[in-house]
């Protein structure tokens, strides 16, 4: 088995981070857990509550706790995920142990990191983890089934990109998420990508596409998911809270979202097998960050 560390930045957790180490005590392989858990500008007792868990988990986790006062202009989510991953990175040392990252508002399932383990196969593997809306929340009436709807959206795009342009390292069934909810790769990638982007949001996706520019592989295996809050109320600006808002102000408004159509996907995957079939290594990702956004042009569509 592989050497790994679950790597999750913090700030005023007190209240959530109790429900994510009780599910990595529970986790189904050789004790201890490592964890680096990196507490930044809180003004709660998350480091005290995280400590006192650990102690009575019977040595089932091994919890190393680094705190942090960024300054305001570095007080945000980019921040705290490098300096968890770098914490674990330096705990680790080994260029193939695995860095597996969630968020301190997360509830595991007891196999999340054996699944993460086993879907390790390469060292140059970026896994990306299912993401669930935890179902201990209280969730406003046809909140899930707004969240249902756009998940047989997006796998219906899935379906046309396996279609037209399947990727064989990716192979379908696949789910589309990679969030720092659950994102795992080993340190020698983590390295070679440059670390985590301290940027204010989106430091996940962007951490994803540095992988992938040092030459890491994407896989989204269905095996791997994790169950993350519905909170409104987030910690990171621009982050997930803020995703799950939209569906829940649009309900309160008696709107349906708009997306693009299924022609434009289908469009887009073929060109991407167009482009791929190119003598050389033509640069797909790169030229298609130059496209202009698709137009929204679809009500989101009912699956039934």
């Amino acid at each position: 088995m592989r050497d790994f560390c679950v790597c999750v930045p913090a700030r005023n957790e007190a209240t959530t981070i109790g429900v994510l180490l009780e599910g990595l005590a529970r986790q189904d392989v050789q004790a201890p857990v490592p964890i680096a858990l990196c507490v930044n500008n809180t003004t709660d007792n998350t480091v005290k509550v995280a400590q006192r868990i650990a102690t009575q988990s019977n040595g089932r986790l091994r919890l190393v706790v680094e705190e942090h006062g960024f300054p305001p202009e570095l007080a945000h989510a980019g921040s705290a995920r490098r300096a968890a991953m770098d914490l674990s990175a330096s705990m680790l040392g080994n260029p193939g142990a695995l860095l597996i990252s969630t968020d301190a508002d997360c509830r595991p399932p007891e196999n999340w990191v054996s699944a993460n383990l086993a879907a390790a196969v390469d060292d140059d593997l970026i896994i990306g983890g299912l993401i669930q809306t935890d179902a201990i929340e209280g969730l406003p009436p046809g909140f899930i089934a707004m969240c249902e709807r756009f998940d047989a959206y997006w796998q219906a795009v899935r379906d046309i990109e396996d279609e037209i342009d399947p990727i064989p390292w990716d192979p379908a069934p696949r789910h589309g998420n990679h969030t720092g909810a659950s994102i795992a790769l080993t340190v020698g990638l983590y390295r070679a990508a440059g670390g985590v982007p301290v940027i204010p949001s989106g430091e996940d996706c962007a951490l994803v596409e540095a992988a992938i520019a040092a030459a890491g592989r994407l896989v989204h295996p269905m095996s791997v998911w994790i169950r993350a809050s519905a909170r409104a109320e987030g910690r990171a600006e621009g982050g997930m809270s803020v995703e799950m808002q939209r569906p829940m102000d649009n309900m309160a408004a008696g709107v349906i979202p708009m997306v693009p159509d299924f022609a434009h996907w289908r469009e887009r995957a073929e060109w991407r097998r167009a482009t791929r079939s190119k003598p050389g290594n033509f640069p797909v990702s790169e030229a298609e960050k130059a496209f202009p956004p698709m137009p929204h042009d679809m009500i989101l569509p009912e699956f039934g």
